[in-house]
């Protein structure tokens, strides 16, 4: 039997540290910049001396040919044409930035190393598995936190049902003791973490590997019906997962599926209890919430950006990219280029469904695209079921989204009729 993990210091709150980091409270809207950025530059590269605080005067420091190169890439079509390249844009970047805290992810291969992964750990997320998870797992769980509030007349969804469900789906999906989800969640949430407190990222990960470890052990030996039972025995042409693999597959499971899916249903529910024409709309017709899914990842992605690494001289929308260059692609400018999409800054659930950006593309698309979008489909279903009238709290503070990396609204205050 897995004993429980001991509860951490209560003083001491990583969601809002973490928050802080990526400019939540600091970023409130950071499309206008990015719009004007894109006008001129579909791909810019980036003043180096000045991100790293140098100006002219430094230029004994370091001269430019020691400063790497960075571009970021804005438009629609630079992005895009960025993660189908797996190729010319390596993800091998990720390898030092968080090989050190993850392990040896998907996150950071290539092909044809990727491919292999991607075929063993997707064994354990086929749409048989999804709609199972849908029919006794997901609704269930959000369910049990709806009834912390439901009598109560009002609630902050974020904290008491956006934030907290989605790691409680993965722990049950994985198995896990549910008295160890409070230090469970906060050790995933540290761990992505390291880039501003290195130190706590680390046992993090060193605590996720120690308790992770014996579970993987036995699932092994009596395999259950769960995740991590799935990936102990996935098969690929005679391939097999390790124990660190597993591991590390889960270090980068626990925050993708969490933290992602928490803001972009937090996302959307702020953009239907703000735009209240269409939240009718959807309430009436429940059809609607697919497109509405969908409008939601445009118009506020959960994560903005992702980076790459140039592995050969190339060019992008006429900017030369040189070897060995790090290129940061912008989905959320990219989500709201205007070239594609009329009134790009609006929300609207009823525009013309068109490709977007916000769960990437190419080879590294999101693993978790079908998980996500099926919780956030049950997260609207039971709420418009189970609060009629729901819409914002008219004596609560007005809420809004922040962020300039992971975005979201810290609060969403809403009442409903009793």
């Amino acid at each position: 039997m897995v004993e429980p993990l001991e509860t951490a210091a209560p003083e001491y709150d990583p969601f809002e540290d973490f928050n802080r980091s990526a400019g939540a409270g600091v970023v409130e809207n950071p499309y206008p910049l990015f719009a004007a950025v894109r006008a001129e530059h579909p791909v810019l590269r980036e003043d180096v001396r000045a991100m790293v605080g140098l100006d002219d005067g430094d230029g004994g420091i370091l001269a430019a040919a020691d400063l790497p190169a960075v571009f970021t890439a804005f438009g629609f079509d630079a992005v895009q044409q960025i993660l189908k390249d797996g190729e010319t844009f390596s993800s091998r970047g990720y390898e030092q930035v968080m090989g050190p805290v993850m392990g040896h992810t998907i996150l950071e291969m290539d092909e044809p190393e990727h491919h292999t992964y991607r075929g063993l750990v997707q064994q354990a997320f086929s749409r048989k598995a999804m709609e199972v998870w849908e029919r006794e797992l997901v609704r269930g769980v959000v369910d049990e936190h709806i009834d912390a509030f439901a009598d109560d007349g009002r609630a902050d969804l974020v904290r008491q049902l956006t934030f907290p469900f989605p790691v409680v789906v993965i722990a049950r999906l994985l198995g896990l003791p549910r008295e160890d989800l409070p230090r469970f969640h906060r050790m995933a949430v540290e761990l992505i973490s390291v880039g501003f407190d290195h130190e706590r990222g680390m046992r993090a990960s060193q605590g996720l590997y120690e308790y992770l470890l014996p579970i993987i052990a036995q699932r092994r030996a009596h395999p259950a019906d769960d995740v991590i039972s799935v990936l102990v025995q996935a098969e690929l042409d005679g391939q097999r997962l390790t124990d660190d693999e597993i591991v590390a597959f889960l270090r980068l499971l626990l925050p993708a599926g969490a933290e992602t899916t928490y803001r972009s249903s937090s996302n959307l529910l702020f953009g239907l209890l703000t735009h209240t024409d269409q939240l009718d709309a959807l309430r009436a017709d429940r059809s609607l919430a697919t497109q509405a899914i969908e409008e939601g990842l445009r118009w506020e992605p959960p994560l903005l950006t992702i980076m790459r690494t140039a592995t050969r001289d190339t060019v992008v929308e006429g900017v030369e990219i040189p070897a060995g260059a790090t290129v940061i692609v912008n989905v959320g400018s990219a989500n709201h280029d205007e070239r594609y999409w009329d009134r790009p800054d609006e929300f609207d659930i009823f525009r013309p469904p068109r490709q977007h950006l916000a769960f990437a593309w190419g080879p590294h698309m999101c693993l978790g695209i079908h998980l996500a979008r099926m919780e956030t489909r049950v997260v609207l279903d039971r709420l418009l079921d189970r609060l009629p009238g729901m819409r914002l709290d008219p004596d609560a503070e007005a809420p809004y989204i922040t962020g300039m990396t992971f975005r979201a609204p810290p609060a969403l205050p809403v009442v409903w009729d009793r």
